[in-house]
C-alpha cells in the first residue's frame, strides 16, 4: 500500500467548507493513518484483536470532536495523542486486568516470500522483535513506536506525551540500547 503525504491529511479538499470538510479531513487522515495504528496499537496492547477494537475507539473519540478540528495545528500527532490516551484507557480497564495476555502463539501479516523457510524467517524475526519491545518500559515503547510507526519527529513526539524533548531523545536511546542486546545487534556504525 502506497503512503500518501502528511499534506494530504491536512489541507482541506477545495469547494468543501465547514462540518464537511472537517469530517472529511478526518475522514481521509484517519484512513491513511488506520495501518499504523492498528500496528501501534497491537504492540502497546498486546494482541490484534484488542487493537482492533481499540482503533474503532480512537475513530469515535476524534469523530465526536470534530468540531476542535479548526484548532489543530497537526491532525496527524492529534490523532496519535488519542490513540495514546485510548490504549492507557484500555490497560486500565478492569477487564483487561483479569485477562491473561497471549504471547507467541500470534504472527504478524504473512509476506509473500517466496519460500516457507524465508516466510518462517521473516516471522520469528517479527516475533522476536515484538517481544523485545514488550519487555521496555511503557515510556519507551510509546516513544519508540511513535518514532518508528507514526514517523513523529521527536518534537512532535515531546508535545503528544507532554514532556520535555530531552526526555523523549532520552528514553529513545534507551529503547534503542535494550532493542539492540536483545536482538544481540550492535549500533550503526
Amino acid at each position: 500500500m502506497e503512503k500518501l503525504g502528511r499534506s494530504a491529511s491536512v489541507e482541506p479538499t477545495p469547494g468543501v467548507r465547514g462540518a464537511a470538510a472537517s469530517s472529511e479531513r478526518l475522514l481521509r487522515a484517519f484512513n491513511e493513518l488506520r495501518d499504523e495504528l492498528v500496528s501501534t496499537l497491537w504492540f502497546l496492547l498486546g494482541n490484534p484483536d484488542d487493537a482492533q477494537d481499540a482503533v474503532q475507539d480512537v475513530f469515535l473519540k476524534c469523530w465526536r470532536t470534530q468540531e476542535t478540528l479548526g484548532e489543530v495545528r497537526d491532525l496527524r500527532a492529534w490523532i496519535f495523542r488519542v490513540t495514546l490516551n485510548v490504549a492507557r484507557d484500555v490497560q486500565r480497564s478492569a477487564w483487561r486486568r483479569r485477562t491473561r495476555q497471549l504471547s507467541g502463539g500470534e504472527t504478524m501479516l504473512q509476506s509473500k516470500d517466496p519460500t516457507p523457510a524465508q516466510a518462517l524467517e521473516k516471522r520469528e524475526a517479527k516475533e522476536r522483535l515484538r517481544q523485545a519491545i514488550f519487555h521496555l518500559r511503557p515510556e519507551e515503547k510509546e516513544v519508540f513506536l511513535l518514532r518508528q510507526n507514526a514517523n513523529l519527529t521527536y518534537e512532535e513526539i515531546a508535545q503528544i506525551r507532554h514532556s520535555p524533548l530531552g526526555t523523549v531523545k532520552t528514553q529513545m536511546r534507551s529503547a534503542l540500547q535494550k532493542l539492540r542486546e536483545q536482538l544481540g545487534s550492535s549500533p550503526p556504525s
